[in-house]
């Protein structure tokens, strides 16, 4: 099976921050890939702006660089020294002031007025309202411009609502894109596909058919040379508030009228408003300890004082129709046993058991992989095979896109990929709008506060384990279990 690849149209996309750490890891090569894909046309171009002193040669080193270590291998035959020449052609470098007028009219000069305009805002918030006013300055933006912005955004619902009344000083916000890269994963978007494309699972898709759903983010990492920056944020800023508040929205979600930004958008909306304030005995909070030579989290922050929290599990209710009755159950952290991000819809066991106590309870349970390995498992129950009566054992009906698409599951693009794509087409659906972000705040500052004001200190966890004990016994009191973390 071959992807089919949609052309975009001719862009000046400039990317500030263009020598930064996003942009050597995800950004460029990124765009190499869809350069390679047939995605670009010839006339395309990226503009690297910040305040190295590149010239068009340096920058286009610098690229390279970053492309022979980041960009995933691919074809081998689409990965030849002419190729990677042709695209790094295409590529230029402004060294720019954002917070001064330095380099200002050098970009003026050099962005077309006839193509699509993309303005990739790779860096700290507090640079964002320096960038949008210059840009209309300089006369850089117009009605068909687009602005990118990545996380986070805001700290609490006040720089949040700041942030937003910034960008709407300058610009529209049909032409802010509020970027979260979990959205622009395959395996998040064939979610939409399964609930809304196919009459097998919707209608079971609700609190009558459904016990509890898990959504977990596992890394093996610690906060390494982020601890400063976590450190002011933790787990519930860095992951949850964002990343996977918007898994629990695409999985709660009502099905939209039509499959367009807005629509989709108003219902993700309605999820986090039917939030219910969380209580504290339905939060368990952790922080990886030493072991070895591993350094704790508070080493790793710098700070022995630390009340951040690297680790969160929680119970969320959602509050509407659909979904009374049936929790969600939140996990994410660092330092934990593998690498993995899962989304597991446990259903109801069977409401009358036919079978004796020897065939054993069973659950149908349907497994959304993100990472590693993305794909879909939904189990099922069948009779183990052999004679000695009705024995039950649980199989799973697996699709996994390594296997499911062959050698084309190489060619698939990757989060990053994708989005960028999307903001040159204008399509907004896999990017957050400003509401959204607000209301998630708004229900995420009353938890935040209250750990606070309490002085909580998150409970220590080994590294390689699944988290604090605490986690565990959050499921455990309810007769439930988390999932196996698995990489």
């Amino acid at each position: 099976m071959v992807s089919r690849v949609i052309p975009v149209e001719a862009f000046d996309l400039v990317i500030f921050g263009g020598t930064g750490d996003l942009a050597r890891r995800k950004i460029l090569p990124g765009l190499f890939r869809r350069f390679v894909g047939g995605q670009m046309p010839d006339t395309a171009r990226v503009i690297g702006a910040s305040r190295s002193d590149y010239d068009d040669a340096g920058y286009r080193d610098f690229v390279r660089s970053a492309i022979d270590e980041f960009a995933p291998s691919g074809r081998t035959e689409d990965r030849d020294d002419a190729t990677l020449d042709a695209f790094l052609e295409r590529l230029h470098f402004v060294t720019i002031d954002a917070t001064g007028d330095g380099g200002w009219k050098d970009l003026a000069k050099l962005v077309r007025k006839d193509v699509i305009s993309a303005y990739y805002f790779s860096v700290g918030p507090s640079l964002f309202g320096a960038l949008a006013e210059r840009l209309h300055k300089y006369g850089l933006a117009d009605d068909d411009s687009r602005i990118v912005v990545e996380k986070p955004f805001g700290r609490d619902l006040a720089s949040a609502k700041a942030l937003n009344a910034t960008l709407a000083e300058h610009f529209s916000e049909s032409q802010v894109y509020r970027i979260d890269h979990y959205l622009g994963k395959e395996t998040v978007q064939n979610l939409m596909a399964v609930r809304f494309g196919n009459m097998l699972f919707e209608p079971l898709w609700n609190a009558q058919y459904v016990d509890h759903i898990q959504i977990t983010v596992a890394e093996t990492v610690g906060v390494g040379g982020r601890g400063a920056y976590y450190d002011k944020s933790g787990a519930m800023r860095d992951m949850v508030q964002n990343h996977l508040m918007q898994l629990l929205c695409l999985i709660a979600m009502e099905p939209p009228s039509r499959f367009d930004p807005d629509s989709v958008r108003d219902e993700k909306l309605k999820v986090i408003r039917s939030l219910d304030p969380v209580l504290p005995h339905h939060i368990v909070r952790g922080q990886y300890a030493a072991a070895g030579d591993q350094p704790s989290y508070r080493d790793d922050a710098e700070n022995e004082r630390s009340l951040t929290e690297s680790f969160i599990a929680m119970k969320i209710n959602v509050s509407n129709w659909r979904w009374s009755g049936t929790p969600f159950y939140l996990r994410t952290g660092k330092r934990l046993k593998s690498r993995a991000s899962e989304i597991a819809v446990v259903f109801k066991d069977a409401p009358h058991l036919i079978f004796d106590q020897e065939a054993g309870t069973h659950r149908n349970i349907l497994t959304i992989r993100l990472q590693p390995n993305e794909g879909m498992t939904l189990g099922v129950t069948i009779k183990e095979p052999g004679p000695g009566g009705m024995r039950l054992m649980d199989v799973p009906l697996d699709m996994s896109f390594a296997d499911a698409f062959g050698p084309d599951a190489e060619d698939v693009p990757e989060a990053y990929e994708r989005l960028i794509m999307d903001v040159i087409r204008g399509n907004q659906t896999l990017f957050m709008r400003g509401d959204e972000v607000e209301a998630a705040w708004a229900w995420t500052d009353p938890i935040i506060e209250g750990w606070e004001e309490r002085g909580e200190a998150p409970k220590p966890y080994e590294p390689g384990t699944v988290g604090p004990e605490d986690a565990q016994m959050l499921m455990m009191r309810e007769g439930r279990r988390w999932r196996e973390i698995k990489g």
